[in-house]
């Protein structure tokens, strides 16, 4: 009687997602479009940000939407004697970041930015995890550049500001 259980909640689930696709497809397909265009993202990730956000509107700055979602490094210190390790604030919502960090491994794969970024720290003599979480903050980046631009992705892009 429980497997059957688990099969009806998972038909209802698969339900609910079907049905939330369609509306946000009716009324954000745009986004959609461009944020599965990064590599590492799929639909679901996109589908939760344009939720979570409200089609990003919520936001004025990636850092906002960063912090919102508790992937920005908090540093613990009291006073001059006690500095412990810095670690994500955790202050945000759970599954939107669980979700990014998985995205975070085909990111490294597929994304050019993401792999820099990963190489780089894991250079540095620094875990992978801590690298894996600079990945996802990065895709949140550029998951908000491009929800705001409005143009898809390039993995030529480089910021007017980047050159100055």
């Amino acid at each position: 009687s429980l497997k059957r259980n688990l099969k009806h909640l998972d038909k209802e689930i698969k339900g609910i997602e079907d049905r939330l696709l369609k509306l946000v497809k009716q009324d954000q397909q745009q986004q959609l479009t461009l944020l599965t265009s990064i590599p590492g993202i799929g639909i679901k990730t996109a589908l939760f940000l344009v939720v979570i956000t409200d089609g990003f509107s919520k936001f004025e700055k990636a850092s906002q939407l960063c912090s919102y979602v508790g992937i920005t490094p908090t540093i613990r210190e009291s006073g001059s004697s006690v500095r412990g390790r810095s670690r994500i604030s955790k202050v945000g919502n759970k599954k939107l970041r669980n979700l990014l960090f998985l995205c975070a491994f085909n990111a490294c794969k597929h994304n050019k930015a993401c792999k820099e970024i990963y190489e780089r720290i894991v250079t540095k003599g620094k875990s992978k995890k801590l690298a894996l979480i600079a990945v996802a903050n990065k895709l949140l980046k550029q998951a908000f550049a491009i929800a705001k631009s409005g143009l898809p992705y390039d993995e030529n892009y480089v910021s007017v500001l980047a050159n100055g």
